[in-house]
């Protein structure tokens, strides 16, 4: 970049940082904190909860299918706070970013396959018998493609993109033959997704499935997700003529208005996590937008900040202690540390217990990184 150019900060929303953290929080544990409730307490409301807590088995939605598609926006969001063009700069202002990006890219692929084959499975010595496919991968896809767009084309293009992508892709999903199956087959054997996984993904897929949830078909309507992300990100940044409030009813106006659409296109083609449908694309877009316009107004508009702390701690540092999620035995750290408290409570209470004790662990490390200014980004 020119020395003489004005460097421009980039705009940091305490809200963004919050809903990331919330985000991560489930993963970290918290989704059994209802299973613990329900132990305790008996209240069968705590079951209803809990079945939020978990997967789709194929066609639908719950709130556990957010988690991931809420993150990848979340970091189109991040991109679009403070877009940059760098197709007019000379090659040697780009580089850095380039080398930026495509070293981001690596690492999370790297990372990813680390995650597959934590500590309590280990990597196999052969490299067909790795899993490639994953979480970090999908993401590290999506952010680099996404950036890629914003650095080289203008936001009327990359609306064109998106709106291509989700209308090509049903159009694959639904109207595309594979060899020896019929157009429109969205099962999990006989979509065109696991076609294409199977010919085109390297190592083995997800228990063995013939369609991965993070398989290579999939991962392009991923790349909407984050595209919503940088489309939002650019509106939060503008002045908005009648102030902050009217951003988050447009937000919300917006979020629900596509959560809508998502769930009208389910008639024809069905909300659906594994094959990230376009469908699923639009109910987590919605989802994704009226979350951040809910955190958004009680944090950077209302200003209610020490709320959010807890999770502001965990999205700051939400990579890491992701990868550590599968790389360290929490549950045991959490025990060596509070397995006596847990035991002298009533039995009822132990599930609910050790998961807080579980989160408890994992928070005030990475508090202990948040005060001493450790941030770990890729």
């Amino acid at each position: 970049m020119d020395a003489n150019q004005p460097k421009i900060s980039k705009p940091r929303l305490m809200s963004l940082d919050a809903l990331r953290g919330f985000d991560m929080f489930w993963i970290l544990g918290g989704e059994a904190l209802f299973v613990g409730l329900l132990a305790w307490t008996g209240w069968q409301g705590w079951q209803i909860a809990d079945a939020q807590m978990k997967h789709s088995v194929w066609h639908g939605f719950t709130f556990y299918d957010l988690i991931f598609p809420l993150f990848i926006f979340l970091s189109g969001v991040a991109l679009g706070l403070s877009p940059k063009r760098l197709d007019k700069l000379p090659m040697s202002a780009r580089l850095p970013l380039y080398r930026h990006s495509f070293k981001r890219l690596g690492l999370l692929l790297i990372f990813g396959v680390l995650y597959n084959h934590g500590w309590g499975v280990g990597a196999p010595a052969a490299a067909d018998e790795l899993r490639y496919a994953s979480v970090l991968g999908r993401i590290a896809f999506a952010w680099f493609f996404a950036a890629m767009l914003v650095w080289h084309t203008a936001l009327r293009t990359q609306i064109i993109i998106a709106i291509l992508i989700l209308v090509g892709y049903a159009f694959l999903q639904l109207f595309m033959p594979v060899p020896g199956g019929v157009a429109g087959d969205l099962s999990m054997a006989g979509s065109i997704n696991a076609y294409v996984d199977s010919h085109l993904l390297p190592g083995i897929s997800y228990q063995g499935q013939p369609t991965d949830p993070e398989g290579v078909l999939s991962t392009l309507p991923a790349v909407v997700n984050a595209l919503a992300g940088v489309f939002t990100g650019h509106f939060i940044v503008k002045q908005h003529p009648k102030g902050d409030w009217a951003k988050v009813g447009i937000l919300m106006l917006a979020g629900a208005a596509v959560l809508a659409i998502g769930w009208l296109c389910d008639g024809f083609l069905p909300v659906n996590k594994d094959l990230w449908t376009s469908s699923f694309v639009l109910v987590t877009t919605g989802w994704s937008l009226l979350l951040l316009g809910v955190f958004y107004a009680l944090i950077d508009v209302l200003k209610l900040q020490r709320l959010a702390f807890v999770f502001v701690v965990i999205g700051c540092n939400a990579i890491i202690i992701y990868l550590a999620s599968s790389l360290v035995n929490w549950s045991y750290v959490a025990r060596s540390i509070f397995g006596g408290f847990i035991q002298a409570l009533p039995e009822s209470m132990h599930l609910l217990a050790g998961t807080l004790a579980l989160l408890t662990v994992q928070w005030f490390l990475l508090y202990w990184m948040y005060k001493r200014n450790i941030f770990i980004k890729v």
